[in-house]
């Protein structure tokens, strides 16, 4: 079984911001493959179902992002999940806008949710889907941007990043994380594509 982790924050003040691309994902697996995200328990949302024929847990960490580690310890200690069965999606202000990266462990660079799930499962070896929410301005404080929303210029291409990155999850589970990393990581999910 795969617990598939989409990092955000709860709340509708949060719902449309660069720093809830990780949720954006987890609601679009959800209705690509008919899984009710509807659970609540782990400090989480969360659902169950298949993705192909592997049982997956769709889950939503309701701590706010800074504590998601918490969320994930809980289901993580309850299912008995192994640490290369967690997927988590996260969004990335280190890489091109809409860029994906997939890795299949690494550290938490500046990000405090991945910060918080490495220091409560106490591993790093978990696979990730990065995605690029572009750069603030150079005066602007990091946590305004990342609760700041998109542009409507912006919104296509992140629109595209989410579907993308709720496709690689799905090749990752499927075919492996060689496959998804091979299809999605050369993406750029730019107009020129």
């Amino acid at each position: 079984m795969y617990v598939i982790v989409g990092l955000g924050n709860p709340g509708k003040n949060y719902v449309e911001t660069r720093h809830n691309v990780g949720f954006k994902v987890i609601d679009l697996l959800a209705e690509r493959n008919n899984i009710q995200i509807n659970r609540i328990k782990f400090k989480s949302v969360y659902g169950e179902g298949l993705i192909g024929d592997k049982k997956v847990i769709l889950l939503k960490p309701q701590t706010y992002m800074n504590n998601s580690g918490i969320a994930v310890r809980e289901i993580v200690d309850f299912y008995k999940i192994p640490v290369e069965d967690i997927i988590v999606i996260v969004d990335d202000i280190d890489i091109g806008f809409a860029d994906l990266r997939i890795r299949p462990k690494g550290s938490a660079g500046s990000h405090n949710g991945m910060k918080s799930i490495i220091y409560h499962i106490q591993d790093d070896k978990f696979p990730r889907v990065k995605i690029g929410i572009g750069k603030k301005h150079p005066n602007q404080d990091l946590a305004d941007f990342v609760l700041g929303r998109f542009t409507e210029e912006e919104k296509p291409y992140i629109d595209d990043a989410i579907l993308n990155a709720a496709m690689a999850v799905e090749e990752m589970i499927v075919n492996g994380i060689e496959s998804a990393m091979n299809k999605f990581n050369r993406k750029t999910n730019k107009a020129q594509e």
